[in-house]
């Protein structure tokens, strides 16, 4: 990508980067004839770019608007990267960018839409899990591995997410899920396996000790998120649902404790503990703690986490200490949209959707 030095050079730049990948580009009035001027009861979600809308293209298609807001969180580095990224990727778990839309003071991302919205809607809704089975859940898991693998290893460009999540996790018609939100992504060039940032931007909860506390990232990072998400989706909880003023332990301490205490099993969601087989489900709290090791040289890539996942491996690794297993601030509140500095390193976390 070229070098840029201010915004309007930025914009100049996501647009000629959008022609050369033949990447539609809409006009303001198109996205907001298909979204009825943007009204709110198109609104379907909001995040750390801005409002996200429902919408309808003059041919029929249904689509996902996303807006930038002027408060974003995430501007217009984060907007190209989408445009970028997204554009070059192609895989049956990511969501697909359509189109986008560069047309005076307005940046939008346009998106295929995805009738049964986030993952986090079902596993955290308390009316919800069972439409989720084991089943389901399996293949969610096993789909989202596979769309790490693609990012990491097969496709044309090696790619840390950074913001691997339940809410990045959109559910299609047949609750099949993909990947999305690729504003944090970096790419990795050549044979680098490791970078460092003086920006740490993520979500709290999902975010690796190195990443959070040092800059560093890699595979490795994305792996810990991954672990996270799978204990989530494995028990029916937020890593951070477990905090109140008695309790200072997370999701990864918890299942660590009932581990260690050979109870496992109380950890797993009551919603599907009878719709599953229980070593299948013991196997998947085991990878997902080896996720989440404190270290990343202990941690698993993501082709050895699909293969103990799909395979009947008797003898996983053994493991050691989880990262964060309790949290890091005093509130689970105050640490939303919060910069925190260590050994001169910002982070910001954006907010838990």
């Amino acid at each position: 990508m070229e070098e840029v030095n201010n915004v309007e050079d930025m914009v100049t730049v996501t647009m000629n980067q959008a022609k050369y990948e033949e990447l539609p580009l809409y006009t303001y009035e198109e996205l907001a004839n298909a979204t009825d001027n943007f009204q709110s009861n198109k609104r379907i979600g909001k995040g750390g770019f801005g409002p996200v809308y429902k919408g309808m293209l003059f041919d029929g298609r249904e689509i996902a608007v996303k807006r930038l807001s002027n408060s974003s969180t995430q501007g217009i580095e984060e907007f190209m990267n989408e445009v970028v990224l997204i554009s070059k990727l192609q895989h049956r778990n990511l969501v697909r960018l359509l189109g986008c839309c560069i047309d005076r003071e307005e940046k939008m991302l346009v998106y295929e839409y995805m009738p049964n919205k986030s993952l986090d809607a079902y596993i955290f809704d308390a009316n919800k899990p069972s439409l989720l089975d084991w089943r389901r859940r399996v293949i969610i898991v096993e789909s989202i591995g596979r769309a790490l693998l693609y990012l990491h290893r097969d496709s044309r460009l090696k790619i840390i997410h950074r913001d691997l999540k339940a809410s990045n996790i959109l559910l299609d018609e047949e609750l099949k899920p993909k990947l999305s939100d690729f504003g944090l992504a970096r790419i990795f060039g050549g044979n680098d396996d490791q970078a460092n940032t003086n920006r740490v931007a993520g979500t709290y909860g999902y975010m690796a000790p190195e990443y959070a506390m040092e800059g560093r990232f890699s595979e490795k990072s994305d792996v810990y998120s991954f672990g996270v998400l799978l204990l989530e989706i494995v028990s029916g909880r937020r890593n951070t649902s477990f905090y109140n003023d008695e309790n200072e332990v997370s999701l990864l301490g918890h299942a660590w404790k009932l581990w260690n205490a050979n109870e496992a099993t109380k950890l797993i969601d009551a919603a599907i503990v009878n719709s599953g087989i229980q070593t299948e489900m013991l196997r998947y709290i085991h990878v997902g703690l080896l996720c989440v090791q404190q270290f990343a040289k202990d941690r698993p890539d993501v082709s050895a986490v699909l293969l103990m996942l799909t395979s009947e491996i008797s003898n996983l690794p053994r493991l050691k200490f989880p990262g964060y297993t309790g949290r890091l601030c005093s509130s689970e509140k105050s640490c939303t949209n919060r910069v925190y500095c260590n050994n001169n390193i910002t982070l910001t976390t954006v907010e838990v959707r």
